[in-house]
């Protein structure tokens, strides 16, 4: 099996690693690493951070996207999501959250913030040519295959 490694910062030596939650979830959760908790205004953005670093095997990236639970019930999710962390980022993992409820939210140090969705990714090379091939649906864009 391949694995992903994980290194905790001292302002994290006390959560937990992240972890899947149940036995086919796709995404694992991770935590704030908080050193005091952060309250989020109705439409405010802040940077939270998780306290790990950590190193990809090649070929794959890490997702970062909101839990499902945080948005249905306090509107919280996270921006540029998925957020993409690559292989060779080494730095600590922070996830961008917003609050888009209607009341303030406060996250407290060890709070599972957002999921992290591990995938493999292909790089291919880049050519530039002067046609594309034709397709049935050509350059139809938004809602052109139909609204159902």
């Amino acid at each position: 099996m391949t694995s992903v490694q994980f290194k905790k910062m001292p302002h994290a030596n006390d959560l937990a690693l992240p972890s899947y939650e149940s036995d086919s979830a796709a995404g694992m959760d991770i935590r704030a690493a908080l050193e005091s908790p952060i309250t989020l205004k109705p439409g405010e953005r802040t940077l939270i951070p998780t306290g790990l670093q950590m190193a990809l095997p090649h070929g794959y990236e890490a997702q970062i996207r909101p839990r499902s639970g945080l948005a249905i019930r306090n509107g919280i999710t996270m921006l540029n999501s998925p957020g993409t962390i690559d292989a060779d980022y080494r730095g600590e993992v922070k996830v961008i959250a917003i609050n888009h409820g209607q009341e303030e939210f406060v996250v407290n140090h060890g709070d599972r913030i957002a999921q992290m969705v591990i995938a493999p990714v292909v790089q291919l090379s880049v050519k530039e040519v002067n046609d594309l091939d034709e397709t049935s649906r050509g350059e139809g864009g938004f809602g052109s295959t139909g609204m159902q």
